[in-house]
C-alpha cells in the first residue's frame, strides 16, 4: 500500500500532467482568434471610385487579403482585426469626412489612407488633431515633410522617385533639356515643382511645363506645344487615366522623345489603358513589381513571393505597387499593436519605433525625424516592353 505522502505525490504528478495537457491545448488555441477578446478596429479611407480608383481598389484587395490571413490565425494576440473601409470617391472633402466618421462613430484605433496625395493632405489635420496614428498610401512629399507626429507612409516619396528619374535622365539618357506634363492635382503639381526645383542640380533645363486636368482624356494641345520645343525627353507626372492618354496622344502626334512616367502609373491599368503605346515607357517603381530584383533568399523576397502567390490565388491577377502599399500599411499597424494594443499614444510611439520590419515595398524603419520608412534604394527604373515590366539597368 502507498503511504499518504506517496499518494499525495502521485496526485500532484497527475495534476501537473493535466495542467501541461491543458496548457498544450491552450497553445494550440493561441493560433486562433479568441472570441472573448475585443476586436481591433482599424479604419481605412481608400479611393474605390473616381480617378484614383485604380490605386484604391488594389489597396482594398490587399487589405482584405491581409485581414483574412490574420483572422485565420490568431489575429493580433488573439484579437480579431477588422479593417473598416470607406470610399472617399477620390475627393479630398470626402476623405476628410470619412476619417472624421471613422474616429467619432466607428471608434477605430488607427487609420490607413488614403490613395491620392490631395485627399491624404485633407486627412492629415484630422489625424493630428485627434492624435490618432495614420499610415498613408500616397506619395506626395508634403504629406510627411515636415514630419507630422501621427502621420506615416508606406510608398516611396515623390522626392525619392524624382531622384531616380533625374539620375536616369542624366546618366542613362544623357539629356540636358526636358519637358514636364503633369496632372493639375496635388500629386502632379507637387511632382512638377520638385522636378523643376531639382533638375538644375543635375544640369537639366526645363524647356516646357504644361498641366492637364485629372479627368482630361486628350492632351493633344499641351503635347503640340511641347513638340516644337528642344525637349529631349518628356516627364509625365500623374496617375491614371491621364498618363495613358498622353502615351497614345504622343503616338498620334509622332512624338518620339522618351516618355518617363511617375511611380503613379506602376500598375497594370496603365498598360491596359495605353495599349501598345505603353511600350517603351520608363518609370520609377518599387522592387516588388519585379520580384527578381529583390535579393534571393532574403526575408523581403520570401514575403513578396508569398504575397504574389496568395494574391494571385485569391484574385486571379498579379498584385501591383498599390496593393503593396495597402498591405504594408496594415502590416505596420498590426505589428505595432502587438506591443501597444489600441492605446493611440502608445501605438504612435510603437509605429515611430519601427525598425527593420520587412514589408512588401521594402524594409521599414521610422524615427521621430523620419516618417517615410523607405529609401531611394528601394526603387528601381522599369521599362514596359511587350506589355510587361522589365528592369531598366
Amino acid at each position: 500500500m502507498f503511504k499518504k505522502s506517496t499518494i499525495g505525490l502521485l496526485i500532484a504528478c497527475v495534476c501537473l500532467l493535466v495542467a501541461v495537457s491543458i496548457g498544450a491545448v491552450g497553445c494550440g488555441s493561441g493560433n486562433k482568434v479568441d472570441a472573448s477578446k475585443s476586436v481591433y478596429k482599424i479604419g481605412a479611407v481608400l479611393s474605390l471610385t473616381g480617378p484614383a480608383a485604380p490605386l484604391g481598389t488594389s489597396e482594398q484587395k490587399a487589405l482584405t487579403m491581409f485581414q483574412d490571413e490574420l483572422n485565420s490565425g490568431a489575429g493580433v494576440d488573439g484579437h480579431k482585426v477588422e479593417f473598416v473601409i470607406v470610399d472617399d470617391q477620390s475627393v479630398p472633402e470626402q476623405a476628410k469626412a470619412a476619417i472624421t466618421k471613422l474616429i467619432n462613430q466607428e471608434g477605430v484605433s488607427a487609420v490607413i489612407g488614403t490613395s491620392s496625395t490631395g485627399a491624404t493632405l485633407a486627412m492629415v489635420p484630422v489625424a493630428q488633431q485627434n492624435k490618432i496614428p495614420m499610415i498613408c498610401c500616397a506619395a506626395g512629399t508634403a504629406i510627411t515633410d515636415p514630419v507630422k507626429s501621427y502621420v506615416f507612409r508606406t510608398p516611396p516619396t515623390d522626392r525619392m522617385a524624382i531622384t531616380k528619374v533625374l539620375e536616369y535622365l542624366k546618366n542613362k539618357l544623357k539629356v540636358s533639356k526636358i519637358a514636364i506634363l503633369h496632372d493639375s492635382n496635388a500629386f502632379g503639381t507637387g511632382g512638377a515643382d520638385e522636378l523643376a526645383a531639382r533638375a538644375p542640380k543635375y544640369g537639366i533645363q526645363i524647356v516646357a511645363n504644361e498641366s492637364y486636368g485629372s479627368t482630361d482624356t486628350d492632351m493633344t494641345p499641351q503635347l503640340t506645344k511641347i513638340k516644337v520645343t528642344p525637349a529631349q525627353a518628356l516627364v509625365v507626372w500623374g496617375t491614371n487615366p491621364g498618363p495613358a492618354s498622353i502615351a497614345k496622344n504622343m503616338q498620334q502626334l509622332s512624338i518620339t522623345i522618351p516618355y518617363i512616367g511617375s511611380h503613379g502609373i506602376a500598375n497594370q491599368k496603365f498598360i491596359e489603358l495605353a495599349g501598345p503605346a505603353a511600350n517603351g515607357v520608363v518609370l520609377p517603381a518599387g522592387r516588388m513589381l519585379i520580384p527578381a530584383s529583390i535579393p534571393a533568399n532574403s526575408e523581403w523576397r520570401k514575403l513578396v513571393d508569398t504575397f504574389y502567390t496568395n494574391f494571385k490565388a485569391k484574385y486571379q491577377s498579379n498584385p501591383d505597387t498599390f496593393a503593396g502599399h495597402g498591405y504594408d500599411a496594415g502590416l505596420l499597424i498590426t505589428d505595432a499593436m502587438k506591443t501597444a494594443g489600441t492605446d493611440k499614444t502608445k501605438l504612435q510611439e510603437a509605429i515611430q519605433s519601427t525598425n527593420g520590419v520587412v514589408g512588401i515595398d521594402g524594409v521599414f524603419t521610422y524615427s521621430p525625424s523620419n516618417h517615410d520608412g523607405l529609401t531611394t534604394s528601394d526603387l528601381i527604373m522599369i521599362k514596359i516592353q511587350n506589355g510587361t515590366w522589365t528592369e531598366e539597368k
